[in-house]
């Protein structure tokens, strides 16, 4: 998993989703499940940009969320 950003700048990138998008963030996970099942991070972080005309930023976090969550989950 590639983040190039602090966990504070992911914190404030997640709040402002909703906002900058107008789709919460569970939208998102669900359109990432949904998506073409790319494995790479990068690769779903590009599928995100083109489908959906995110900036890259944004696109990164949701992606790196959604694989901290996924990740919580198999370990809960």
């Amino acid at each position: 998993m590639s983040m190039h950003h602090s966990d504070q700048t992911h914190r404030n990138l997640l709040a402002r989703i909703p906002q900058v998008t107008g789709r919460a963030l569970t939208d998102w996970f669900r359109e990432v499940d949904a998506g073409p099942g790319l494995a790479r991070f990068e690769e779903r972080v590009n599928w995100l940009r083109y489908e959906f005309d995110l900036p890259h930023s944004y696109a990164c976090a949701i992606v790196h969320e959604h694989d901290l969550r996924r990740a919580a989950r198999a370990f809960a």
